[in-house]
């Protein structure tokens, strides 16, 4: 006897753990920018939260943080701006690499490695 498609349930879960928002209150954050941890959880927490705030005694980078929880990055997102707002987490944005400046090696290195290549 077939019953139909089976549900998993992970949409509702989903639009639960973010209470229907389809994006974060909180300052924009990328993948890079680093979360920790400024105070523990509190009683009633939504485990999620608990779980982040357990991952962030160590600065770690919101993509990181998302694929140890198991949740996508967006939901991660919206619950990190919760935890902004309740002032459980700060972030760390990287600095910003200024346009034209790349981390190159200096022009003499470059040199070596151009003269190694054309020798081999």
């Amino acid at each position: 006897m077939s019953r139909g498609p089976v549900d998993s349930g992970v949409p509702d879960r989903l639009y639960t753990l973010t209470g229907g928002r389809s994006s974060a209150s909180a300052p924009r954050l990328d993948l890079l920018t680093r979360v920790v941890r400024e105070s523990g959880p509190v009683p009633g927490m939504p485990s999620e939260h608990v779980r982040i705030l357990q991952l962030c005694g160590r600065p770690v980078a919101v993509a990181e943080l998302a694929g140890r929880v198991g949740l996508p990055v967006g939901v991660v997102k919206i619950l990190l701006g919760d935890l902004i707002a309740a002032g459980r987490v700060t972030v760390r944005r990287p600095a910003p690499v200024p346009a034209g400046t790349a981390a190159l090696p200096p022009p003499d290195t470059l040199k070596k490695v151009l003269r190694a290549l054309q020798n081999l």
